[in-house]
């Protein structure tokens, strides 16, 4: 019966030290991790992205490459300090990225903007003279309809 409560004790031990080093881990994978991150990823990423010119930040062919690089930076740290990837740091961190960066850009990576006039102006005129021509034809129906049954 000793031995039982000993088993016991020994697993109720166990389960709380997994828990407690899990919660360690990741206590330590929020800050540390972002400090990390702050210091190596987004410090050459700015740089890089200073380098370009604000006008093509938008354009995916020329920040992809840096673009990559930071993933792969926040990757490698997370591997390093035995975080898990992607966690909710970088999930933050990313998002301040996007909203300081690419808050501008479209889905397609070009800003939105109206189409030119000329193409612009038929799907407006169009419309509008079909309602006025139906509108006229119902009007000139109703005062000529003797003969129709």
């Amino acid at each position: 019966m000793a031995t039982d409560c000993t088993s016991v004790r020994l697993r109720h031990v166990f389960v709380w030290c997994a828990i407690a080093s899990h919660f360690i881990l990741v206590t330590a994978c929020n800050s540390a991790y972002q400090d990390a991150i702050d210091e190596f990823c987004l410090t050459k990423f700015k740089l890089d992205m200073e380098a370009l010119d604000s006008h093509y930040w938008c354009s995916w062919d020329n920040t992809i490459q840096t673009y990559r690089e930071l993933t792969n930076c926040t990757f490698m740290i997370a591997l390093k300090m035995n975080c898990f990837w992607p966690n909710w740091p970088v999930e933050e961190f990313f998002v301040g990225i996007h909203r300081k960066y690419f808050q501008n850009c479209s889905l397609t990576g070009r800003l939105p903007e109206d189409p030119p006039k000329h193409i612009l102006g038929p799907f407006i005129v169009v419309p509008i003279l079909v309602t006025l021509l139906m509108t006229s034809l119902v009007v000139w129906r109703s005062k000529h309809s003797e003969g129709i049954v």
